[in-house]
This record gives C-alpha cells, structure tokens and sequence, in this order.
C-alpha cells in the first residue's frame, strides 16, 4: 500500500476524517515506524493544503510529551503528507470499541490528558477539536497523544481569542458552545477543556454526552464534573486521581 508517497510504505489506517486519512506506516529508508496524514482528495483545495502546512508548524514549534510530534512535510501527489512520530497508538474511539476501561485506566488517561492540555495552553495554544477520534493510545503502554491540530489556533497573551466564534469548526458532539456561536464569548483555552470533559464522559459511558440533534448547548464544563462525580460515586477512594483535576475544573470536581 504506498499511495504514491515517496520513501515511505503506507501499512493501514489509524483514523479517516472528511479530507484526511490517518495511517500508520514506515520510512523505507532507516525502518522507522511513523504515522501518515494525506490528503484525500485528489486535487486538495488551497484551504486544506495550508492547513495541514498550519498543523506542521504548530506542532513543529511544541515539546509536549502527550502531543504528538512531526518528523517531516513531505511532497505527495498534488498536496503534501504530514509524517509524525509512530507512538504505537490507535484512536482512543477504536480503542473504546475494543476495550472497556477499569476506572483505574481511565482515571490515568484523563490525567495525562488534563497535563498535555495545560501545557499546551501555556504555549498559547488552543487545539479547538478534541474528541476519541484526535487521541492516540498506546493499548500496551496507556500512554496518550493528542493530534489532529489543523484547526489549532495560537492566542495573543493580550487578547485571548482565536479566530471567528461564528464559524463552526471541529467535532459537532464534542464542541463547547462558544464555538457553536450560541454563546457571546471567544474561544479560548475553556473551549479546549469543555471538549475534553465532553470526551470523558464518552470513555466514562462509552457514549457521547449529546446526541446529533442536542449537540448545541449553553454551559461550561458540565461534563468533567459529571465524570468526576462519577468516578467518586464508584470508587470513594479515587481522590488522590482527582487531585490534579480539581484545580483545572474548579471546586466541585
């Protein structure tokens, strides 16, 4: 399976989103496992070719150990493949199909979740579409990454916003309202965290926490204090894991 791509030999898919396919793959030249994002479409339009230029440069500029990192941008067919470190990892919402996770094994991935957010928010970053589908686990390891940052956006220090509120981006189930535009606020990095509660609740429940047709809501981070609450409900003795999440999502987590 080498899709054309030059020096690199394509192995399966990891992930497919509406322009992209996600597979994991080696460098012909050193055997190096990798992971592969192309283009889809055949002729990829300006848009798609500068996001994933975008996604390159801000992961480029990272050192984040739950994000993953790229290696190179690489010339294919009339776009460009973005080539990222191989962390042994299949999609966390492949991974929920096929396992299902003790209460110990969850409470570990959220925090490595809550700890790789929080630094990249230190860099100013916001990734603006967290969901099961942008994370990456290691089924041997547990360890996580998080990808897809196509539609990251970097904030001034001056003035927390990033891009357009009215223009809908991202993973409808699992975007916070403000993104939505039903809310009168920027997005800034409680966008992030709203996404991530609404993922918690997905692996806490094995479901999103919205169906299609009440994806759009008002609020702010409902779903980490109700995955939160869940975890202490089911095991009393879980707070010594909740430690790191209490300061992120305020006194009732």
């Amino acid at each position: 399976m080498s899709q054309g791509l030059t020096g690199y030999t394509l192995k399966q898919i990891i992930n497919e989103g509406t322009n992209t396919k996600i597979y994991a793959g080696v460098k012909e030249s050193n055997h190096q496992p990798v992971v592969i994002k192309l283009l889809k479409a055949d002729y990829p339009s300006l848009e798609e070719i500068t996001q994933l230029k975008h996604e390159f440069q801000i992961l480029e500029s990272l050192n984040v150990a739950g994000i993953i990192k790229p290696l190179a941008l690489e010339s294919y067919r009339n776009g460009l493949a973005l080539i990222l470190e191989d962390c042994g990892g299949i999609s966390l919402r492949q991974f929920l199909k096929q396992n299902s996770l003790q209460l110990d094994e969850f409470v570990r991935i959220a925090i490595q979740l809550v700890s790789a957010l929080a630094e990249l928010h230190q860099h100013q970053i916001v990734h603006k579409d967290i969901n099961p589908s942008n994370i990456l686990i290691n089924p041997q390891t547990g360890q996580v990454k998080i990808i897809d940052f196509s539609i990251s956006s970097r904030l001034s220090r001056e003035n927390q916003t990033a891009g357009n509120p009215n223009l809908l981006e991202g993973t409808l189930a699992y975007l916070s309202p403000e993104q939505t535009g039903r809310m009168n606020r920027a997005i800034d990095y409680r966008s992030d965290f709203y996404s991530l509660g609404a993922t918690f609740y997905a692996n806490a429940h094995q479901s999103a926490s919205f169906s299609n047709n009440r994806a759009i809501r008002t609020g702010s981070l409902p779903h980490c204090k109700n995955a939160c609450s869940s975890i202490k409900s089911r095991c009393p003795n879980s707070s010594g894991y909740l430690r790191s999440g209490h300061e992120t999502f305020g006194k009732d987590c």
